[in-house]
């Protein structure tokens, strides 16, 4: 079956703990894996942002750690500092998955959670 590069969306808001962001970034990567029937070796890059008050963990370090439902090992993690922005939503990690699918697989799946489906509600009623 043919395969096209194709890009998720996710959020997830976090307490500022170790614990914490391992928990809700695990949780956020393995609903994006799921959701879309994404296989580690079709994943090109994750890359995340985080707000400027997440300061205890690296969210690409709390994913190697923790259980996202792949063996990621082998994927290229990034992580930097989303823009500050004045009056905007403190404690998030998003992500921006880029991977392979089938070619068949028209629908996209993105996930927000914890509390960041408001920054997308347009996608978290999927």
């Amino acid at each position: 079956m043919e395969k096209r590069l194709a890009a998720f969306r996710g959020a997830v808001c976090v307490e500022n703990t170790p614990e914490n962001i391992t928990e809700n970034v695990c949780l956020m990567c393995r609903e994006l894996f799921t959701r879309n029937s994404i296989k580690a070796e079709d994943i090109v890059s994750l890359q995340f942002t985080i707000t400027n008050d997440i300061t205890k963990l690296n969210p690409a370090t709390a994913l190697r750690r923790g259980d996202c439902g792949l063996d990621i090992t082998s994927v290229p993690l990034f992580c930097s500092q989303e823009a500050f922005i004045e009056g905007g939503m403190p404690l998030v990690v998003r992500a921006l998955l880029t991977t392979y699918v089938d070619e068949s697989s028209a629908e996209r799946h993105n996930v927000y959670l914890n509390g960041a489906e408001k920054l997308r509600p347009d996608f978290s009623n999927r």
